[in-house]
């Protein structure tokens, strides 16, 4: 039986690119890999997934009314790295610059982010949006 694509751009099936980072049973070990399956958290609007990779000190914060109701307006179109500096295996942070394309109110939109990732007991989040300079 083929598999639906993963949302993330990655040309392999969800059930082996991001759904074992949605369902617990891996953790991304880059940051790359990381924001790829944020990307399709939003696309699948796994919330709890979005909040469980913001870095510890805002998840109290998290919105997650507000991130499901953007996630379930928007019909998420396509993901493209644009760069990545660090974020491997071995490094403690790194950034990821990217573009998500979506529909929202029959128009396509663009969001363009340069996110910063860090590491902290073995397992990556994403941080914040950096300025793009």
């Amino acid at each position: 039986m083929q598999q639906d694509p993963c949302p993330c751009g990655s040309d392999k099936p969800f059930g082996a690119c991001c759904e074992r980072y949605l369902v617990g049973t891996a953790l991304p070990d880059t940051a790359q890999a990381l924001m790829r399956s944020r990307y399709t958290a939003y696309a699948k609007q796994n919330i709890a997934y979005l909040k469980d990779t913001l870095w510890p000190k805002y998840q109290p914060e998290f919105d997650s009314f507000a991130v499901s109701k953007w996630a379930s307006e928007s019909h998420w179109v396509g993901l493209e790295i644009l760069s990545v500096e660090k974020g491997t295996a071995k490094d403690r942070d790194g950034t990821v610059l990217f573009e998500a394309r979506y529909l929202s109110a029959g128009a396509l939109a663009l969001h363009r982010e340069l996110s910063l990732f860090r590491k902290k007991s073995g397992r990556w989040y994403y941080v914040e949006a950096l300025p793009q300079g």
